[in-house]
């Protein structure tokens, strides 16, 4: 399986609702897929405690999908998110959707910022943080600068 190293993986089917004139799912809705992985990841870490505690959350600085093979309905996908390395103000987030029909579909990438929404800036990435993450991910990161 793709995705034995993707400590946070959600599953959804592919609605036919999802499927373009062309005959397979729109390319905006692998970003959506990304998007659920995301959310879910940051619930793991306690990031969305923390916004509600202080107003620091995150800002999507850059999506990057790379398409490998389309995705028709019906289908069932497994969306996994993984850190790939971590800033001083900032983490990357790696995805791969894999697809039960056609297996792995695409990859992803995702800057995700941490943003101080009480004073409207970007702010360090909090120590708790950084310690759930190396706790999800069952290793220590080195860090490398991606502010």
């Amino acid at each position: 399986m793709y995705l034995t190293d993707y400590p946070v993986q959600v599953s959804r089917s592919i609605a036919e609702s999802e499927m373009g004139d062309a005959g397979h799912v729109k390319n905006t809705y692998f970003v959506r897929y990304f998007e659920c992985a995301r959310i879910q990841y940051l619930q793991r870490i306690g990031l969305n405690v923390l916004m509600t505690k202080t107003g620091i959350g995150v800002i999507v600085a850059q999506t990057i999908c790379k398409y490998l093979k389309p995705l028709v309905y019906p289908d069932h996908i497994t969306v996994g998110a993984k850190v790939k390395s971590t800033g001083k103000s900032s983490f990357v987030l790696e995805y791969s959707i894999v697809s039960v029909k056609n297996g792995l579909s695409a990859t992803g990438e995702e800057v995700i910022v941490i943003y101080d929404y009480n004073n409207a800036k970007k702010t360090y990435l909090p120590l708790v943080i950084k310690e759930e993450i190396e706790r999800i991910e069952r290793k220590p990161r080195l860090d490398s600068e991606i502010s």
